[in-house]
């Protein structure tokens, strides 16, 4: 599995970026936490305000930073 965090660095970022790597330990889910910085990348997401969550290609959030257990929630279907 592959999980993306689009964001260039702000705060809101770098805590979903926490969160999804905290998400992946306490599920024990095989997975890769990256983030993407690169801003031609965000946008062939359709994101248009960051945060946001990728997995395998699915973007799951944007603009908003969700909840720990929403993150586990879709990691695990």
């Amino acid at each position: 599995m592959k999980i993306e965090v689009l964001g260039t660095g702000c705060a809101k970022c770098k805590k979903l970026k926490e969160l999804a790597e905290k998400a992946v330990k306490e599920t024990g889910v095989d997975a890769e936490v990256v983030k993407v910085e690169d801003f031609d990348e965000i946008l062939n997401y359709g994101v248009m305000i960051t945060p946001g969550l990728v997995i395998d290609g699915d973007v799951k959030v944007a603009g908003k930073v969700p909840s720990l257990d929403d993150i586990k929630k879709w990691i695990t279907e």
